[in-house]
């Protein structure tokens, strides 16, 4: 395990002073090192004095200190005790979860603190990398010491005061990156009880301050050039509790060439904010983080869609439905002489442009031709390019302009519309031409 994050202040507090620049590159080296280790297998009653991480009981564990000076010791069940002196400089050790979760943490023992240290549920996130402390106790420093206050709530009985700072440059579980840390600090000092991570993760939410995908989490220890000891049981835990659930929205349709927008909404048990995504689009379309789908469909066909919402603690939930896509029109003969088709080539909110194509498909050339279709939907032309058209209601007549009505057989010629519309604008699929 690493920790090397700092106090919310830049100025003062733990991991500050003349060690600063030895501490960074010892913790470059640690993050090159702990990436590589194999978790290892560990047993009652056993002794860690050297950096490791692995499990014991079914519960993850992690050992980190700067230089010598610390004992850990993992006893029965979740279990740990920790001795550690200012030799260790500082020092990292705790029980817990790989990965943690939104679930509730009850935890009890002994706590005793020389100086500078903390006693928290600590973790870290990816996409985005986060490293979080939810503080229950600490020593003669307060890490909120020259951080502003971002806000505060109400869980387990006293008030936790959130915070954040930025890493950059910094040892993380990436190796070195730039980061976010996330605070919260109970006001009423503590050892034991319980821990309602859940109020605390969506308070950080409230204040934009979102949770990636859950790394380890664990019921830590933290002393920086202090000495003390611990004995802890984490008694309570395991995975997120929080239930996702996607509403249907039902099945859907659409039209080659037809914007569309389709909100998808979900809940989360737990408040937890949420992030959407789809799998079997119909080509064109796209879901944004917020579940909104929108787009313009490309291609025709039936597409099976799959919408899923994850919140900040891994818990996710998914719905599927059909979306039906129709081709943008088609074609009919109205004598025999001539066929029309008809193509949206674009369409926004309210406006849409087409072009209608003319092509003889008679035996002899033909002097003039008028087309006509009936719009299903409520779209109104405004103007033209390469004809004249005439619309009464839904129905359309077009005739060709004084230079493009003379058709040879097989030729054609495209005539471009341009409409609004309010609420409907499907494509016509039935024509006249004559």
């Amino acid at each position: 395990m690493l920790s090397t994050s700092p106090s919310p202040t830049s100025s003062t507090g733990r991991r500050r002073g003349p060690i600063r620049a030895l501490l960074s590159a010892l913790a470059i080296t640690l993050a090159v090192a702990t990436s590589s280790l194999v978790p290892g297998i560990a047993h009652a009653a056993t002794t860690i004095t050297s950096n490791s991480t692995g499990t014991n009981n079914g519960y993850f564990y992690s050992f980190w200190e700067q230089a010598s000076g610390a004992t850990m010791t993992l006893g029965s069940g979740s279990n740990y005790s920790l001795t550690w002196n200012t030799a260790s400089q500082n020092v990292v050790a705790g029980t817990g979860w790989n990965p943690g979760s939104s679930h509730t943490v009850t935890y009890s023992g002994s706590w005793n603190c020389n100086g500078n240290c903390y006693l928290s549920l600590y973790g870290w996130t990816t996409n985005p990398l986060v490293e979080y402390y939810i503080v229950d106790n600490y020593g003669n420093y307060n890490p909120s010491s020259g951080a502003t206050k971002l806000g505060s709530v109400n869980s387990d009985g006293s008030t936790y005061d959130l915070y954040e700072t930025t890493r950059t440059n910094e040892p993380s579980i990436q190796g070195t990156a730039t980061f976010h840390q996330y605070w919260a600090i109970r006001e009423s000092k503590r050892t034991g009880g319980t821990i309602t991570t859940s109020n605390i993760f969506n308070a950080w939410a409230s204040h934009g301050l979102n949770l990636g995908t859950q790394n380890y989490q664990i019921l830590a220890t933290e002393g920086y050039q202090s000495s003390g000891s611990s004995n802890i049981t984490v008694s309570s835990g395991g995975g997120s509790t929080n239930t996702v659930s996607v509403t249907n929205p039902g099945s859907q349709s659409g039209t080659v060439g037809t914007a569309v927008s389709k909100q998808i909404s979900a809940s989360d048990s737990g408040g937890a904010s949420l992030t959407y995504s789809a799998s079997g689009l119909p080509s064109g379309l796209s879901i944004s983080s917020g579940g909104a789908i929108t787009g313009t469909p490309t291609t025709a066909g039936t597409y099976n869609v799959t919408v899923t919402a994850k919140d900040s603690t891994g818990a996710s939930g998914s719905t599927t439905f059909t979306w039906t896509v129709a081709s943008s029109g088609g074609t009919s003969g109205g004598s025999g002489t001539c066929s029309v088709s008809y193509s949206t080539t674009n369409s926004w909110a309210g406006g849409f442009t087409a072009n209608v194509t003319i092509k003889n498909t008679g035996t002899s050339a033909l002097s003039t031709w008028k087309a006509g279709w009936t719009y299903p939907g409520d779209q109104k032309l405004t103007s033209d390019y390469n004809g004249s058209y005439t619309q009464s209601g839904e129905a359309v007549t077009l005739t060709p302009a004084s230079y493009n009505g003379s058709l040879a057989v097989g030729a054609s010629t495209t005539v471009g519309v341009q409409g609004t519309w309010t609420s409907n604008n499907t494509a016509p699929t039935s024509f006249t031409c004559s």
